[in-house]
């Protein structure tokens, strides 16, 4: 396999940015969409379109992808500043299995968020996934903010090692509240990383 291009994502990559945002949230993004999609609307379909916005936490704006020969995104990395913690009368609105999400990223306000961070199963091992961690550090430098943050399943191991090995320090926990499809109980793990 030749070494992927990394390059901004555009709204071509919409599909793609969807099914690689399911699969670093472990199945909570398509559980999510299937609740706010139409009836009858695939729900893959439905974060597709909501990756093609221009604004919005989940927006191409927000992601770097790393693509194959034919420029297609094979790894992608969602990252951007946190805003203020949400008032906790908004959180409590939202479905359960998001509230200690939400309560986590609280701790972080400020900080430049990785949101989700995935490479395609035949595409892993390569170090895309470090790379663009990598150049999340500059954007976050260039976004003024001194500390990047994310959230881990306590049970996904082979990240919680990664981000470990990345200098990325546990700084929170929340149970995880199960979904249909989830594959992990466990906590929530808030880590975080300071770019002085």
């Amino acid at each position: 396999m030749t070494i992927p291009l990394r390059r901004p994502a555009t709204p071509d990559d919409a599909p793609r940015l969807a099914t690689l945002l399911d699969l670093a949230g472990e199945g909570l993004p398509r559980w999510l969409w299937s609740r706010m999609a139409a009836p009858g609307e695939d729900p893959m379909e439905f974060g597709a379109q909501r990756a093609a916005r221009e604004s919005g936490g989940f927006s191409y704006r927000h992601a770097q992808v790393a693509c194959d020969a034919q420029g297609s995104a094979v790894s992608m990395l969602l990252g951007y500043r946190l805003g203020p913690a949400e008032d906790e009368a908004e959180i409590l609105a939202l479905p359960a299995q998001l509230q200690p999400l939400l309560r986590l990223e609280g701790l972080a306000s400020g900080s430049w968020y990785v949101n989700a961070v995935a490479t395609l199963p035949e595409w892993q091992g390569q170090g895309l996934g470090s790379s663009l961690l990598a150049s999340a550090e500059q954007r976050a430098r260039d976004a003024g903010c001194r500390e990047l943050s994310l959230i881990v399943a306590s049970e996904n191991t082979g990240a919680v090692r990664l981000y470990r090995r990345l200098d990325y320090v546990e700084s929170g926990r929340a149970p995880v509240i199960e979904f249909p499809g989830c594959l992990h109980a466990g906590d929530w793990v808030l880590m975080r990383k300071r770019i002085d």
